[in-house]
């Protein structure tokens, strides 16, 4: 498993360095790719972008593409998905309530889930489109929560095993979810969104 990782993470630095001045496009393009097909390593894709750019560029590039994907993604499951879905599981009264209960989570809560650099993001994206969550708490939420699992897997670590071994880094992600807790709290009050 490490070998395929580690010709992965090779594989992928090559590329960049071979695509030159298109080497940005290509980083933004695969970001955005993972938000639409999980399959693909995220924290992989932030970290060589942080060694690629630089932590300043590479910052930035993963931060806006990883919540332009998470947006693709909501939009493509609300659009395609939803309907079908809910046809599906309307007598279905435990999804139902799930469904609902997701509906109505909060900004903080839904803040604090995505900051936690081992949520499967895009189960939340999927969930966001399929239970139709309002727009403007779901953007809220990943343009917050996003800074925080930039900065950990562009900071921090590569992979969970790695974070395990190294208890400073998990302290790291708890205050960091602290603080997204507490600027959810401030924006959820000042622009009234439950």
């Amino acid at each position: 498993m490490k070998e395929i990782f580690n010709a992965f993470y090779v594989f992928l630095v090559n590329g960049l360095n071979d695509a030159g001045a298109y080497a940005p496009l290509l980083a933004s393009f695969l970001i955005i790719l993972e938000s639409v097909l999980p399959i693909l390593p995220l924290f992989v894709f932030i970290t060589i972008n942080f060694i690629s750019f630089g932590t300043f560029l590479g910052f930035i590039i993963s931060w806006l593409c990883t919540v332009l994907g998470c947006i693709i993604s909501y939009y493509l499951v609300k659009k395609f998905l939803r309907n079908f879905v809910v046809k599906k599981i309307k007598n279905i009264d435990l999804l139902t309530r799930c469904m609902n209960y997701i509906e109505n989570l909060s900004l903080t809560k839904i803040t604090v889930i995505l900051s936690i650099p081992f949520t499967p993001a895009f189960m939340m994206n999927i969930a966001a489109g399929l239970v139709n969550m309002n727009f403007k708490k779901f953007f809220i939420a990943i343009l917050i929560s996003k800074v925080f699992l930039v900065y950990f897997w562009g900071f921090i670590g590569t992979s969970l095993v790695e974070s395990f071994q190294h208890p400073e880094s998990l302290i790291t992600v708890v205050i960091m979810m602290l603080i997204a807790y507490g600027i959810s709290l401030v924006i959820k009050k000042v622009f009234k969104i439950n």
